[in-house]
């Protein structure tokens, strides 16, 4: 049976279409839209999915959605209440909206299947809802190779629930642990990310860039002041300090006097005090999640643990989380966030609502094939693409393609690279990317001042080929969805002097840390890609082309798009960013596109098409 599951109306909109157990397509509706984080409901995404899967509406068993919206709904009214008089006018801005427009939230869903999908089908009969968390958990446990493991889920808040842990087993999956509204990691991580200037539910991975920069001398404040953690890793806000419960913003005056001013303005200057507040958050967030994972591990007895919700996005976590070996494995939806609840839901209704049986792989490899879950574009769709778009560009032969490839990386060329299907989820894997030189000690300039437009302080991941992972990076586990960091090792490393670690931003990166500057950040860490030959032939080839050339198994991985714009999804889009940028090259498909080969006039003022973030 095919089975439709539909996250929105919140952030980052998706949808995700099953058979049977088999995910047969997932995307985001920012990517077709082309606004970042969408959260309207996802109609493009469902076309899109119903085309992946050749099927008539008629062909879907059921459409589930990835929450409950009575229970969000009592989650803010009881949350007015017991705040109550503070946030009446929160409370009577947001009510209006509420009952117009989520409040009866079956109505709209149906209204909007209606537009999408027709309404000669009874959808109603056909609509089924999820709880957050479930959808968060199912989508880590059922894709992972684990026949049995312990689930934890982390985010801001879903309903009512911000924390759970489950078991899961087979096909049963079984919350036996939650913490609830207005406790939440997530939304203590949120909050500082407003506080350090940056934008909720998009900035947060910028604070994560920006912690290495600091050191946490404000922990010890946060815990004693912000958050009380238990030894088993529970935790409890101190509400006093925050404004999210009725308010209009993340943080109120207590919390700006706590820490000496008003939250940073947006795109102002950076100093060490919002590094090392960075670096503090980032410290007790760590902290959080390992005393859950070790209470977990103790009380269940599990040796796998799943991941999921926007707090496991945090790579920095989770590899110290695998560092600390408190579990045998570890697995972490690679769409973590409120787009992969739509695949959880989708996979819950299989498993949970219609009680079907589950088999595991006995390849040992997750059911998420690389995450490859977006549309394609054959040769004859490209080339009528870039021929409307007014492209000059040749074709190639695999083999030719690819040594003209390896010889731009060779020449520090950044090349836009669009190949086979679109990643679900956050990180571009070698489908939708740039690509670029790791040995250049002048790219991570290049990529992050003339191409993304973005702050010079954030680093670049590396895609290297798994067999020659333990020879570079301190780890040797796959991590094909980039959601590790780990340490490049030693014999990888430049020493420099205590005079360059004065320095800050893009000035600090320009100081070579390792043979593979581009790619090293601050603190001799990456957020490290493993390329498999199974899910990503051809990128696989390209960096083994590259290490035929150079020695060298690795890349620069970052995705393809400026700072603001979702990645890109078709061909125009791919050709629109490369015009727009400082790329030099664009592969897609069999094609190659030289900048100085292109149409002058089609060069537009792309950095300003979309709004920060």
């Amino acid at each position: 049976m095919y089975i439709l599951g539909i996250s929105a109306f919140y952030h980052d909109s998706a949808a995700c279409i099953i058979y049977n157990s088999k995910i047969i397509a997932a995307a985001q509706e920012e990517r077709f839209t082309r606004k970042k984080h969408d959260s309207g409901f996802p109609h493009q995404s469902i076309a899109y999915c119903l085309k992946e899967a050749n099927i008539n509406p008629i062909n879907i068993k059921s459409v589930i959605f990835y929450e409950k919206p009575f229970l969000k709904f009592e989650r803010l009214l009881e949350t007015y209440l017991a705040f109550a008089p503070k946030g009446f006018f929160s409370f009577i801005k947001a009510m209006p909206i509420w009952i117009k427009n989520k409040l009866f939230q079956k109505s709209l869903l149906i209204n909007n299947l209606n537009k999408t999908l027709g309404k000669n089908i009874n959808w109603h009969s056909k609509l089924l809802f999820s709880e957050h968390h479930i959808s968060h958990a199912a989508s880590a446990f059922y894709p992972s190779p684990f026949e049995k493991a312990a689930v934890l889920t982390l985010d801001g808040v879903g309903e009512w629930t911000t924390m759970s842990i489950s078991i899961g087993n087979k096909n049963n999956l079984k919350i036996i642990k939650e913490i609830h509204f207005p406790h939440s990691v997530g939304l203590l991580y949120s909050a500082f990310t407003y506080y350090l200037g940056f934008k909720v539910n998009s900035g947060e991975y910028k604070v994560m860039g920006l912690a290495p920069y600091g050191k946490p001398i404000y922990a010890n404040l946060i815990k004693k002041k912000l958050i009380q953690i238990a030894e088993d890793g529970s935790f409890q806000l101190n509400i006093k300090y925050f404004d999210f419960a009725t308010g209009l913003k993340m943080t109120n005056n207590n919390f700006n006097l706590l820490f000496g001013g008003p939250p940073r303005k947006f795109e102002s200057a950076l100093n060490q005090k919002h590094m090392d507040l960075a670096a503090s958050i980032q410290k007790v967030t760590e902290e959080i999640i390992l005393k859950i994972a070790k209470s977990i591990n103790i009380e269940t007895g599990e040796e796998n643990l799943c991941l999921a919700g926007g707090v496991a996005l945090n790579c920095v976590a989770n590899g110290v989380l695998m560092k600390e070996k408190i579990f045998k494995n570890i697995w972490i939806q690679p769409a973590a966030g409120d787009a992969g609840a739509a695949l959880g839901a989708a996979l819950s209704a299989w498993y949970i609502h219609y009680n079907n049986e589950r088999t595991i792989s006995s390849s040992k490899r997750d059911d998420m094939q690389g995450s490859f879950l977006g549309p394609s574009f054959n040769d004859n769709e490209i080339e009528s693409e870039l021929n409307k778009c007014g492209a000059k560009f040749f074709k190639y032969n695999n083999q030719d393609f690819l040594e003209k490839v390896t010889k731009a990386l060779l020449e520090e060329k950044a090349i836009g690279w669009m190949q086979g299907r679109m990643e679900f989820g956050p990180r571009a894997l070698g489908g939708r990317s740039i690509i670029a030189d790791p040995r250049s000690s002048k790219m991570q300039k290049i990529l992050n001042l003339k191409i993304k437009y973005r702050e010079s302080f954030r680093p670049f991941a590396p895609s290297i080929i798994r067999e020659d992972l333990n020879n570079w990076f301190n780890i040797n586990i796959d991590s094909p969805y980039m959601l590790l960091v780990t340490d490049l090792s030693l014999e990888k490393r430049i020493n420099i002097n205590k005079e360059n670690e004065n320095l800050f931003g893009i000035e600090k990166l320009n100081t070579p840390r390792s043979v593979v500057p581009a790619i090293t950040h601050v603190d001799y860490s990456a957020r490290v890609q493993t390329v498999h030959k199974d899910t990503n032939p051809l990128y696989y080839d390209l960096i083994s082309k590259f290490k035929e050339k150079t020695g060298c198994p690795i890349i620069v991985n970052t995705s393809f798009n400026v700072r603001g714009e979702p990645i890109v999804c078709t061909p125009t889009d791919a050709f629109n960013c490369f015009m727009g940028t400082g790329l030099d090259i664009l592969a897609i498909g069999s094609y190659l596109l030289i900048k100085e080969d292109q149409d002058i006039s089609l060069k537009g003022n792309y950095k300003d098409l979309y709004d920060l973030d």
